[in-house]
């Protein structure tokens, strides 16, 4: 199971519509083929799921579907996968960042195991030689050529068999790919707590699908706000149960002293210095977990629709 040739053959297909889905494609001088999803291109609810997908190495089904009234009208994002770890923490976490030349952006994608420098992999390996690389970068411009290049270099693969996917935070198919991040963050929080990764078996996840943002500090702000305060999640693990009544109450965003305040408003407060802000908070809203050892199903946390009301109605 070779997560960049998944994303590869995923990009070959998404690419014979591109037209359809307002994606703009182009190629560096050396080859690398940057497919724009939502900077420049206007893309939209399609190019989106497929960026989500893509991101998820083709391991997870992203969609949209009917949201809850009772937390803000319209639709939310769903994804669901039978490879957790691969999916979510191998290849769709942003874990690489990218700064060069002036350009920033976060990484990530399934170039991420190619390239395989993070300290995450030595705990849940998946890393790979990959003979093509897929990335997807959150960034307010296209990379420039140079950077395309090293990013190649940086994987272990020439300029040629290197395919970026971009959009800003602040377009449709950006806002979409980075809500559809639910399993992902509560995975990732279930890490930093010491939790064995590999007992989880599947994960299913959805959260609010915001406003488009006209800023992308406000689009940041808002995407994060749906997963910390709408975002749901189950997990279907096999331990014990009273492991999983210990580490419950501490997963949910609500077990961190930020958790209360639009994202926006706490970044602020920490003068955006992304850093200062308590680790703990990033994760979704609620957390259920299914014991497939014992079928016991154990649930965590609690929704805030005020929240999630205020940020999304914020202006930008």
């Amino acid at each position: 199971m070779n997560l960049n040739d998944r994303a590869w053959r995923y990009c070959d297909r998404l690419l014979e519509t591109a037209d359809e889905l307002r994606l703009q494609v182009g190629v560096s001088p050396h080859g690398v083929r940057i497919v724009d999803c939502g900077v420049k291109a206007s893309g939209g609810l399609r190019a989106g799921l497929a960026l989500a997908e893509v991101c998820l190495a083709d391991l997870a089904e992203v969609r949209l579907v009917p949201g809850r009234a009772d937390v803000w009208p319209g639709p939310a994002v769903q994804v669901s996968t039978d490879q957790p770890i691969a999916a979510c923490m191998a290849s769709q976490y942003a874990g690489w960042q990218i700064a060069s030349d002036g350009y920033f952006a976060m990484g990530s994608g399934p170039m991420r195991a190619a390239r395989g420098r993070e300290e995450l992999y030595a705990s849940i390996g998946c890393r790979e030689s990959a003979t093509h690389a897929v990335g997807v970068l959150e960034a307010g411009k296209l990379p420039p050529p140079e950077v395309a290049e090293r990013i190649a270099a940086d994987c272990g693969v020439t300029p040629d068999r290197l395919t970026l996917l971009v959009a800003r935070t602040a377009s449709l198919a950006g806002t979409l790919q980075v809500v559809a991040r639910t399993v992902e963050t509560c995975l990732h929080k279930l890490h930093e707590l010491g939790f064995d990764l590999p007992c989880i078996h599947s994960g299913y996840g959805i959260a609010p699908l915001p406003p488009v943002a006209a800023d992308d500090l406000v689009g940041i702000g808002r995407t994060n706000d749906a997963v910390l305060y709408g975002g749901e999640v189950t997990l279907w693990v096999r331990a014990l149960d009273d492991q999983l009544q210990e580490i419950g109450p501490r997963i949910p965003s609500d077990s961190s002293a930020d958790h209360g305040q639009p994202f926006g408003k706490i970044f602020e407060r920490y003068d955006r210095d992304f850093y200062r802000i308590d680790p703990l908070l990033f994760s979704p809203a609620v957390v259920t977990l299914v014991n497939v050892a014992s079928g016991r199903t154990h649930r965590f946390g609690q929704l805030c629709p005020e929240v999630i009301q205020q940020s999304f109605s914020t202006p930008g």
